[in-house]
């Protein structure tokens, strides 16, 4: 077994990014953290972190760091095994997840189960390209992604296909037409696009898919919250991907149909009917908890109520 304290070392290290963190949050001093991750390091024989700017697991690292995320897993579902009658513990669970399914279907579908069974949820929130790298890491536990192929150790389950429109504020979309009325993707291109982060490409899908565009260059804003992206599209500071999911919760009347070709009215698709549907899957460990195993079925149940059908 690995002394704790070397593994909380590793653990606090990794999700601050820097041994001045770590050190804060375990209330120790910078050396005494460098010393137990050295201490780690010649137990293993091998580097468990790079030392950087920002400081990252190594392979070694992750795998070591996955490996704990397990153990601990099993150590909670014995805990609860054996509690007959006694106060039941939190259990942390740790996901990532996209930001448009958090704020959608992934938070709501999974909350009965926090509730009813004790668990707390730690969500890493990251493009759908990118979630995978926080299961690889050992940061999380399972993760909604964009990747099908499973990852070693991993189950890859389909979930279903997240629709996304190009929208914009109505005075936008006039301002890019020809006196046809057609939308023009070089008066388009001049404009700003809404971008949630750098690691955002479904602007380039969407230019390519329909305009055979590629790395086209055009202004951006960055803006990498959701609820500012949306308001930043409504106001008319550029045209964004948005999904139907998103843009459904601002019309209370919507019926049960969560893919209807309706959007508000402070905005209109840039191109009409012109979707783009990005497949969803669930990511986890092969090998895992009756907690994780419980939250699997739940994720799937959210996302057959509100995805588009796996195709």
């Amino acid at each position: 077994m690995f002394d704790p304290k070397l593994i909380e070392a590793l653990k606090a290290v990794a999700n601050a990014g820097s041994f001045q963190g770590a050190a804060h949050a375990l209330n120790l001093s910078v050396a005494a953290v460098s010393l137990r991750i050295k201490s780690l390091e010649v137990l293993l024989g091998a580097r468990v972190l790079i030392r950087g700017k920002t400081v990252r697991l190594t392979t070694s690292g992750q795998t070591l760091m996955a490996y704990m995320q397990r153990v601990q897993m099993l150590h909670d579902d014995v805990w609860s095994a054996l509690q007959t009658g006694g106060v039941k513990r939190w259990q942390t669970l740790s996901v990532a997840v996209n930001a448009d399914s958090v704020s959608t279907w992934f938070l709501p579908g999974v909350a009965p189960l926090l509730v009813k069974s004790k668990l707390l949820i730690d969500i890493t929130i990251d493009d759908q390209d990118h979630t995978h790298a926080a299961l690889k890491s050992g940061e999380a536990l399972g993760c909604v992604t964009t990747l099908a192929t499973p990852m070693k150790g991993c189950v890859s389950e389909p979930l279903g296909q997240m629709r996304y429109r190009c929208l914009a504020n109505p005075d936008l979309v006039e301002r890019c037409r020809t006196p046809k009325g057609q939308v023009s993707i070089h008066k388009l291109l001049k404009l700003p696009a809404i971008i949630f982060n750098q690691k955002d490409a479904l602007q380039d899908t969407f230019l390519f898919k329909f305009f055979g565009l590629q790395s086209p260059q055009y202004p951006k804003h960055y803006v990498p919250a959701i609820e500012a992206f949306s308001q930043a599209i409504e106001l008319g500071l550029g045209w964004g991907m948005v999904p139907d999911l998103l843009s459904q919760l601002d019309q209370p009347q919507a019926q049960s149909n969560t893919h209807s070709k309706t959007v508000p009215e402070k905005w209109v698709e840039v191109v009409p009917n012109a979707p783009i549907d990005i497949t969803l899957y669930w990511q986890h460990w092969s090998h895992t908890s009756e907690a994780v195993t419980k939250l699997t079925k739940m994720v799937k149940s959210a996302a057959k109520e509100s995805l588009l059908p796996w195709a």
